[in-house]
């Protein structure tokens, strides 16, 4: 179901995760539940991953996740202060149970939404530890929806492992910056 590359990026997630004892919650909207998909795809993925919400809708980032509508409205739903909203709000949904957030947020395309292109995508890991954000931003261009959430499960998994190895806190950081996909 899921390329070799996103399989083996979701394995060591969750290695990596149950080595520092740590839990997650996920936060989708425009990989529609394929990143929370390839992490239970793995066994073992009920001792790391606590919960998941997938928020297509303004509505649902709001009641679901606590994103203010301000944001929504001022930024759009494809934006850095909007993907922050989701994994702090995610974490806090959590009841302490995750130590970790991952949000996605993203035009999958075809074509713009809301004036923002396809192939943007948004990505927030938070900590409940510091407390800190870390965020990552992708301009994968028009190469189709499903190439779109591809790349972005395969990113997202990526950046959440880096992030889970970075010690010192830094809040609303755009550290550390994945490399560019092969």
């Amino acid at each position: 179901m899921f390329s070799d590359p996103i399989h083996r990026a979701a394995e060591e997630l969750i290695q990596r995760c149950r080595d520092l004892d740590v839990r997650l919650v996920l936060a989708e909207s425009c990989t529609g539940g394929l990143i929370t998909g390839a992490i239970t795809s793995i066994p073992g993925a009920s001792r790391v991953l606590d919960r998941a919400y997938v928020c297509y809708s303004y509505q649902a980032k709001e009641q679901d996740l606590g994103v203010p509508k301000t944001l929504l409205d001022q930024y759009g739903a494809v934006s850095t202060q909007v993907a922050t909203a989701m994994a702090k709000g995610a974490l806090q949904r959590s009841g302490g149970r995750s130590q970790y957030s991952l949000a996605v947020t993203g035009v999958a395309g075809p074509g713009a939404s809301d004036n923002k292109p396809a192939g943007l995508v948004h990505l927030a890991v938070a900590r409940q530890a510091a407390p800190t954000v870390w965020l990552q931003e992708l301009k994968l261009g028009a190469i189709g929806r499903e190439a779109v959430r591809q790349q972005t499960v395969l990113t997202a998994l990526r950046f959440t492992l880096r992030c889970l190895d970075i010690k010192s806190p830094a809040p609303d950081s755009q550290d550390p910056k994945m490399p560019a996909l092969p």
